[in-house]
């Protein structure tokens, strides 16, 4: 049994972006995507959508994930926006786009901040280990600020299991740090199960998928009808 979501303080959110223990959790992050397949998750859902033209991630952290999920992605959008209240895309990774024909632009700022902006809809916009971040309250609202700007909506979890959570508590066994153990054993509490995302998500004028993603992740998907 997956038992409620219990949510409780990831100490890679309150870290500075300099300090040396958050470098190298970021770093370690990337592993744990590799090792969840997050990027094929995603970019397979994003791809089975139709083509993109542009794409959006919120709490896109340094920016790689979405260029990982890019590079899968035989029709490339034209362009990113990287959405993260922490600046911390660098250079490299800006030229890493353009290289696979994106124009890249981050944007740090608080995430409802930043939907409550106006603008054109995007054609996607992703979320990688970010949702169960919120509890259902905030959580509803900020799927409600999604679904205003874009056409659909693609997010990968940690999935709340007995499975996830023995995955978690191994992640010392492939280098990952303090850090990264003690949030990835947080992540899978706060996690999702079944269909709990669904009934967040603004229905009308939507379809939405929602289920497990690979060994140890959820997803959720949803798309304008019409």
């Amino acid at each position: 049994m997956a038992g409620e979501r219990i949510l409780e303080p990831e100490w890679l959110d309150e870290l500075p972006e300099t300090d040396p223990r958050a470098i190298r959790s970021r770093r370690d992050l990337h592993r744990v995507n590799a090792l969840m397949g997050n990027a094929r998750i995603v970019a397979r859902d994003v791809a089975a959508l139709g083509r993109a033209a542009s794409i959006a991630e919120i709490g896109a952290g340094d920016g790689r994930f979405l260029l990982a999920v890019t590079r899968r992605l035989e029709h490339r959008p034209a362009s990113v926006q990287l959405v993260d209240r922490k600046p911390i895309v660098d250079a490299e990774t800006v030229e890493s786009f353009e290289a696979a024909g994106c124009r890249a632009r981050d944007r740090a700022c608080d995430v409802f901040d930043w939907l409550a902006e106006d603008g054109p809809p995007f054609d996607v916009i992703v979320a990688n280990l970010f949702l169960h971040h919120f509890e259902d309250a905030r959580l509803a609202r900020l799927l409600e600020g999604v679904a205003r700007r874009t056409q659909a909506f693609v997010a990968c979890e940690p999935r709340r299991g007995s499975v996830a959570a023995v995955g978690a508590r191994l992640l010392g066994l492939v280098g990952c740090n303090d850090v990264t153990r003690h949030d990835a054993v947080a992540s899978v509490r706060a996690g999702f199960a079944g269909e709990e995302i669904t009934p967040l998500w603004p229905r009308a004028g939507w379809i939405c998928r929602e289920g497990p993603r690979g060994m140890f992740g959820h997803g959720f998907v949803a798309r304008r009808t019409g």
